[in-house]
């Protein structure tokens, strides 16, 4: 048996599953106060959907307000993963109308974690990386 002294040495995290009915009904306002209440426990979240481009942009702007606020936290590292967009003009279409019904993109996954603990989030058609720091 062959030890990595390596393993092992990254504590104080989980990742976390965010269905996006837990945030669905939430405004704008609401939803970015939920994920940073998460990212600031030390959680990594995997968020079914993703946000609006307003609400990303929001995200990431009160991120860097907090940087020199809240001791520790350091920003955070966001990627969002959907479809290889080859689908044809009625497949887009009909997805389309199905995420609309249902208030958000399903086809997407969001990875938001704190920039303490996420060094990087490499992303490809066919798989994601997620790099961790190690502390």
């Amino acid at each position: 048996m062959v030890k990595n002294k390596n393993l092992g040495k990254i504590k104080g995290f989980t990742i976390q599953f965010l269905p996006y009915s837990e945030i669905r009904y939430l405004n704008s306002n609401e939803r970015i106060k939920k994920i940073l209440g998460i990212v600031l426990g030390n959680n990594i979240i995997i968020l079914q959907g993703k946000l609006r481009p307003e609400e990303e942009t929001r995200l990431i702007g009160d991120t860097m307000a907090m940087i020199d606020h809240v001791k520790n936290f350091k920003g955070i590292e966001l990627a969002v993963i959907s479809g290889n967009g080859e689908d044809g003009f009625f497949t887009k279409m009909k997805q389309g109308v199905a995420n609309a019904l249902a208030g958000g993109d399903f086809g997407a996954v969001t990875i938001i974690g704190p920039a303490t603990i996420v060094k990087e989030i490499k992303k490809n058609p066919k798989k994601i990386e997620l790099f961790l720091k190690n502390t």
